[in-house]
């Protein structure tokens, strides 16, 4: 099936020349890009992009899609992550597939409306008897037509071990390892283009332990998967490491052996120059959260410092509670701006942002399929309409439009793997109206113990 995107008006490619193409044509087949410019051939498919911006699709690195169903709850506001997480966990122990399902459909068809593509999420509470959770995730990406990384994340430490977590969302080690083998066996595909591959992802150095990190590592590394956490998050967390190990988080975590170009940490806000240097040789990766990290009162990562050691960065809007949003445009505005109020001029251009939430965001991932419009790429891209009111004296750097200026309309359309998924902000694959009306059925319950 040959699709021609036609009366482009301009491709910002993010490829590793950062070539911008104006006044062209973007062809795909059997999901994959195969020409960009006029050419000679009859398309089975043709979309008007008239007047249009396209970029590659956006790439989520870090989301708690399931939280999406306890956004904004009067009794958590303004609370600090320890506590914050403490107060939730009575909710989230009533998980169960059905609300897996509906959160993950409400949180990926936000993304996808504002230009995302790809989403990894990072699931990490299962609750006893609570169902095939990574199952229901991938079932709502298959529906939503979504490209998605899930983990199968895991915590071992409750409240009695000196964890956060309750005892009912904790599992032993043996079982965490048995159901994330299940879950490579039965989810993970390696393949070119794939739409749907697993992480291992135990929890955080306060709700696992060393065994299950050390096990976890040995795990992964024999599947062939990558290895997610959060790390260097908050103050509190540091000071928990020094207190129960005697080590900072990174000197912990590397202590399990947990570095390298197949590991991936969320937030990473409190490293120390030697810490950068070392993850920078290791070529251990991060996924930066910006809102989540004001939100949460966290901190500010220290973005100029680990690109000018080339540590790969990629973005995410983290968890649907912590943010209260899941919208990749709005993070790479707020990215932009929380850089330039802390670092002046070191802070990342606006396109630098917009290369992190892309081909940064597709290197966290350990893919190189996507993450950038080139021939032979998959066929992730959005357009926006740039002759628009809100545009106006706007779009004379499309490169930087998102950080400088922001966009906040639902794209015109979104393709994954060369098909339709967004059409003038329409999610195209699923009803709306009925994902709404289950949903608020299943939120009363889920939220019956707050």
């Amino acid at each position: 099936m040959l699709t021609r995107l036609q009366g482009i008006d301009t491709i910002v490619s993010c490829d590793p020349l950062d070539r911008v193409y104006t006044d062209t044509e973007l062809w795909f087949e059997n999901g994959e890009i195969v020409h960009i410019g006029s050419w000679d051939r009859s398309a089975d498919r043709e979309y008007d992009c008239k007047g249009m911006i396209v970029y590659p699709g956006l790439i989520n690195v870090h989301h708690h899609l399931y939280q999406y169903f306890s956004r904004n709850l009067s009794k958590v506001q303004n609370l600090e992550l320890f506590d914050w997480l403490k107060a939730l966990y009575g909710v989230w122990k009533n998980l169960n597939e059905k609300t897996v399902y509906l959160s993950s459909c409400a949180g990926m068809a936000e993304l996808m409306r504002y230009g995302c593509t790809t989403c990894f999420d990072h699931h990490y509470v299962f609750p006893e008897n609570g169902g095939d959770l990574l199952g229901a995730q991938f079932a709502a990406a298959n529906a939503l037509g979504i490209r998605m990384h899930a983990s199968r994340g895991s915590m071992d430490l409750s409240e009695k071990d000196g964890g956060l977590p309750p005892d009912s969302v904790v599992q032993t080690v043996d079982a965490i390892l048995r159901d994330c083998e299940r879950a490579i066996q039965t989810y993970h595909d390696p393949n070119p283009f794939s739409m749907r591959q697993v992480v291992v992802a135990p929890c955080s150095p306060f709700s696992a332990s060393g065994t299950l990190y050390r096990e976890s590592a040995v795990l992964a590394r024999e599947s062939g998967v990558q290895l997610h956490t959060h790390l260097c998050e908050t103050k509190d967390e540091e000071a928990y490491t020094l207190s129960a190990f005697g080590m900072r988080p990174f000197d912990y975590l590397a202590s399990l052996g947990w570095t390298g170009k197949d590991v991936f940490y969320a937030h990473g806000i409190h490293f120390n120059d030697s810490e950068m240097d070392r993850i920078a040789e290791t070529g251990t990766k991060i996924a930066h959260c910006p809102v989540s990290n004001m939100k949460l009162s966290s901190g500010v990562m220290r973005l100029p410092d680990m690109l000018k050691r080339r540590i790969t960065v990629g973005l995410a809007v983290d968890g649907s509670a912590s943010n209260d949003g899941s919208n990749l445009m709005d993070e790479m505005r707020a990215a932009y701006l929380v850089h330039r109020l802390t670092w002046g001029s070191d802070a990342p251009s606006g396109y630098e942002i917009l290369k992190l939430a892309t081909a940064g965001s597709a290197k966290v991932l350990g893919r190189d399929d996507i993450g950038s419009v080139e021939i032979g790429k998959a066929a992730d891209v959005f357009a926006i309409d740039r002759n628009t009111s809100d545009l106006l004296c706007a779009i004379d750097d499309p490169k930087n439009l998102f950080g400088n200026v922001g966009y906040h309309r639902p794209c015109e359309y979104v393709f994954v793997n060369g098909e339709l998924t967004i059409h003038k902000g329409k999610i195209m694959r699923i009803d709306e109206e009925t994902l709404h009306r289950f949903s608020e059925t299943e939120l009363k319950r889920f939220l019956s113990t707050l």
